[in-house]
């Protein structure tokens, strides 16, 4: 395990999420006495004076919570697909994200830092 900077927790497993010109990640990480939570960050490049930075957002998920959380994304993602959106074939995404996967990673994107 890796300790990383947010406060002592240890990362324990991690899966990144690239989306045009945002990138998500989903890590576990694990407390002082053994729990586990998972943080979602979300980061988008940004311009700045003398190059770039990244702009980040973090949301916090304890494991009371995951079987509820999961329940409204699923619920919430299945309403615009079903009834907001249902001529669209979400599917296409799916051999898009295969393609970005199988890409490779642009040398811009090895700078990344977390806390």
């Amino acid at each position: 395990m890796e300790e990383n900077n947010d406060k002592g927790r240890d990362e324990i497993y991690s899966e990144r999420v690239k989306a045009g010109k945002r990138t998500y990640f989903f890590d576990v990480k694990a407390t002082r006495s053994n729990d586990y939570y998972l943080t979602i960050t979300e980061s988008k490049r940004k311009p700045k004076d003398d190059g770039f930075f990244y702009e980040k957002h973090k949301i916090f998920l304890y494991k009371e919570d995951f079987n509820k959380f999961v329940a409204a994304l699923n619920t919430t993602v299945d309403h615009v697909k079903n009834e907001l959106m249902p001529e669209i074939d979400f599917s296409q995404f799916d051999r898009d994200n295969e393609e970005v996967a199988n890409a490779s990673v642009s040398e811009s994107d090895s700078d990344l830092k977390w806390d």
